[in-house]
């Protein structure tokens, strides 16, 4: 299927590239093209710029947030938590309406430093704000609970027996999630319940970025709900 990703960062990079294997039409969404191919510098985590990465994926196209839903069936919102409401606002109501948009973008707040805070919480999340910003589109909460490469391939970490939270309204719409979440190498698939449950799923990240540090400063870990 065709599938936009919105973000350029690592997480952006490293979904879409893992979508492009599986033979999806992938195009990543950008504010500027023009800008993000102008760049010539690694980023802050040393990667190369998107001019290389694309030249290392063909078969990925870069297009301005406008451009990218025409035709798609999925859209996952990789940016920036605090950039995620202009994001698809840019992408706009229009196209967003009766999409599938896989939002796996944390609200934290890093103004402050490390560790940060997160800026919706308990009564609300990111994932609720979206759906209440685009009520036609179908939002599902998914793979915010680890770091970018375990998310695509978590047969990285103990063999894959470790689990992972979806959470959203729209049963269709989490079928279609879990389904590509069983194309990444998943197993254990939590079904948390309606998009409410995404403030638990949010404030988890709250957890993790404590854990980091004590386990190394690596992000190579998750959790296993034992039953």
């Amino acid at each position: 299927m065709k599938i936009a990703v919105l973000g350029t960062g690592v997480v952006g990079q490293t979904v879409a590239a893992r979508l492009d294997e599986l033979d999806h039409q992938v195009v990543i969404g950008t504010r500027d093209p023009a800008a993000t191919l102008a760049r010539s510098e690694p980023d802050r985590f040393g990667n190369p710029p998107m001019s290389d990465w694309l030249a290392a994926h063909p078969g990925v196209t870069l297009a301005a947030f406008a451009d990218v839903a025409d035709g798609a069936e999925l859209i996952v919102n990789a940016t920036n938590g605090e950039a995620s409401l202009p994001a698809l606002t840019a992408v706009g109501a229009d196209a967003l309406a009766d999409r599938v948009v896989l939002d796996i973008a944390n609200p934290l707040d890093m103004s402050k430093g490390f560790p940060p805070a997160l800026w919706v919480k308990d009564d609300d999340s990111l994932a609720e704000q979206l759906q209440r910003a685009f009520p036609q589109a179908r939002v599902v909460k998914a793979l915010n609970t680890l770091t970018a490469n375990l998310m695509v391939d978590p047969g990285k970490l103990a063999g894959g027996d470790h689990s992972v939270l979806v959470c959203g309204d729209d049963p269709a719409a989490k079928e279609l999630v879990t389904d590509l979440l069983r194309a990444f190498g998943w197993r254990d698939i939590i079904d948390l319940g309606g998009l409410s449950t995404a403030r638990g799923a949010e404030m988890y990240v709250a957890l993790w970025v404590r854990l980091m540090p004590v386990l190394g400063g690596t992000g190579q870990f998750n959790i296993k709900v034992v039953r």
